[in-house]
C-alpha cells in the first residue's frame, strides 16, 4: 500500500464524480423537458453513484491512514495536506492535480444540484397552482388546522377519547 494505490483510488473517485455530474445533468434534462415519468429512475441512479462515492471515500481514508506513517502526516490528513507533505518527487504535483480536478467537479456538482432543486421547487409550485385552479373553493388552513371552507360532509367523532 502506498502512494500508487492512493492515486488509483483518487482516479476512481474522480470518475465517480464525473459520473455524478452526468447523472445530475441527465436529471436536469428530465426536469427541463417535463419528462417526470423517468425522474425517479434518474434520482435512484444519482443515489447509487453517491453510495459508491461514500465507499470510495472510505477506501481513500484507509489508504491515507496507511500512507501517513511513511510521509509523517496525520492519519486523517486531507488531500491538500498530503500534497503539501509529499516527499520530493512527483507525488506533490500528482496529488495537487487530483485535488484541483476534484474541487472543480465538486463545484460543478453543487451548481447542478442547486439548479435541479430550483427546477423541482418550480414544478411543485406549478402543480400546487394547477390543483388550486381545479378546486377554486378550496380554502386555506388556519392556525388550528381547520379550513375556512364549510363542509357538508358528515363527521364521526369518538367522544370517549
Amino acid at each position: 500500500m502506498g502512494a500508487h494505490e492512493l492515486s488509483a483510488l483518487l482516479w476512481q473517485e474522480r470518475e465517480l464524480l464525473e459520473m455524478l455530474v452526468f447523472k445530475l445533468e441527465e436529471e436536469q434534462l428530465l426536469l427541463t423537458t417535463g419528462k417526470t415519468r423517468w425522474l425517479q429512475h434518474a434520482t435512484r441512479e444519482v443515489e447509487s453513484v453517491l453510495e459508491r462515492l461514500r465507499s470510495a471515500g472510505l477506501a481513500r481514508t484507509v489508504e491515507v491512514a496507511s500512507l501517513s506513517g511513511d510521509w509523517g502526516t496525520a492519519a486523517d490528513a486531507t488531500l491538500r495536506e498530503l500534497a503539501a507533505q509529499a516527499p520530493d518527487g512527483p507525488w506533490g504535483d500528482i496529488l495537487s492535480s487530483h485535488l484541483a480536478a476534484m474541487t472543480e467537479l465538486t463545484v460543478e456538482i453543487r451548481t447542478l444540484r442547486d439548479a435541479n432543486q430550483q427546477f423541482l421547487r418550480a414544478a411543485a409550485r406549478s402543480t400546487q397552482e394547477t390543483l388550486s385552479r381545479l378546486n377554486p373553493d378550496a380554502g386555506l388552513y388556519d392556525s388550528r388546522g381547520t379550513s375556512d371552507t364549510p363542509s357538508d360532509n358528515a363527521h364521526l367523532f369518538d367522544k370517549d377519547l
